[in-house]
């Protein structure tokens, strides 16, 4: 029986987790689940796995909250703020955290798993991104166990042999890793049309049902440029070892070319339970809910490679990851300023690789030694994101 704690239950990834976890009741149970703004759907899943505790990030909510959930006869224990947050993740009754967090928010309670040691399910790419090394560094140190969770991480985690070590892929065989992206809504959309693309319109992704923050980043193809950098940090990877390849059809997930000429894929329904499952039943495999691939109805496997004008924000990412930590942790602030700002309206959806580009420029370059150096960092980059797109308004 596992014992685990859902960071960001109200997000497709937490909600999907709640789903696989309600399938064996016999293996897990839910120990905490924490949200933000999404209170009746916070409630709806406490009724449903009847976690010990509940943390509410705004403590504004909290008498809202709470007599929603005495409608519901629900006897959960509600807890409010950032240190409830560490507090759920690093308790003793707990061994595994999914890590749902969107964005920078959810890198300290991700971090305060990571030192109590916990099974860190890591769906919360900016961690990573964010810290890199700093974050590896403290999952050896404290002898967590990290399993990724984004659908192309975990495809090349089970592509991946038995006795791979960190970093060498030369020993294991391994020729490059192939990370494979949609491309999201619009990758035959003219270029010109491109100034007109509406919120709605990047937020309606082709083949994956996410949040809209996160659809705007497959829009956009930065998720994938966040997943480069994310598979250099939990591979141990050199960003040559690293290529993306557009697959519309979602099916291959992501690959291992090995030195010998062979390919091995991982291949299923682009459905977010898969990865989940294998993450919490690791080194196990038990039922997601998830169909079987009907080969039968396959009728395509296209792959190309991804157009520099068309995606630019990949490119960009690509080019922070090889400029270093104190680039990548401005990208990811600069970019989650900019799609906020696209999805009120405020700039259009090109403005967003412009601002992620004037931040990259203009932002200085220092060596971040420790994890309030990022926290400071990130900050400045989103200051200076937050000019750039008053001065696009």
């Amino acid at each position: 029986m596992r014992t685990i704690t859902v960071l960001g239950a109200t997000g497709s990834i937490g909600q999907n987790t709640i789903n696989v976890i309600c399938r064996h009741p016999d293996k897990f149970r839910v120990f905490a689940i924490t949200g933000h703004t999404n209170l009746k759907a916070l409630v709806q899943l406490a009724v449903q796995c009847s976690p010990r505790y509940i943390v509410l990030s705004d403590s504004d909510a909290y008498s809202s909250f709470s007599n929603l959930l005495k409608l519901e006869n629900c006897n959960s224990e509600v807890l409010v703020g950032a240190q409830a947050l560490d507090n759920v993740c690093s308790a003793p009754e707990v061994d595994t955290v999914m890590s749902a967090i969107v964005g920078a928010a959810g890198l300290l309670p991700t971090l305060a798993a990571v030192r109590a040691g916990k099974r860190v399910l890591l769906a919360n790419k900016e961690s990573l991104v964010m810290t890199g090394e700093l974050f590896m560094d403290a999952v050896r140190e404290h002898k967590a166990e990290l399993l990724p969770i984004d659908s192309e991480h975990n495809a090349i985690f089970q592509c991946l042999p038995h006795d791979f070590q960190y970093g060498n892929l030369e020993k294991s065989g391994i020729a490059k890793i192939l990370l494979t992206g949609s491309g999201g809504p619009f990758r035959t959309l003219a270029d010109e049309s491109f100034d007109a693309i509406t919120p709605d319109q990047a937020c309606a992704h082709p083949t994956w049902t996410m949040g809209r923050k996160i659809s705007v980043d497959s829009a956009s193809m930065m998720n994938k440029g966040l997943e480069f950098i994310e598979a250099k940090w939990l591979f141990g990877l050199h960003e040559n070892d690293i290529e993306v390849v557009l697959h519309p059809q979602s099916t291959i997930h992501s690959m291992v070319q090995y030195v010998d000429g062979s390919v091995i894929a991982q291949l299923g329904n682009p459905d977010m339970r898969t990865p989940i499952a294998y993450g919490l039943s690791f080194p196990d495999r038990i039922t997601s809910g998830v169909k079987a691939v009907d080969f039968s109805s396959l009728t395509d496997f296209s792959f190309s490679k991804p157009d520099k004008s068309r995606y630019p924000n990949l490119y960009l990412a690509i080019e922070a990851c090889k400029q270093g930590q104190s680039a990548t942790t401005a990208i990811n602030a600069a970019n989650e300023i900019a799609v906020e700002a696209f999805l009120n309206g405020q700039i259009k959806f090109t403005d967003i690789a412009r601002v992620n580009e004037q931040v990259l420029q203009k932002i200085d370059s220092i060596e971040l030694t420790s994890i309030v150096h990022v926290i400071e960092h990130d900050a400045e980059a989103r200051i200076l994101a937050q000019e750039i797109v008053r001065k696009l308004n």
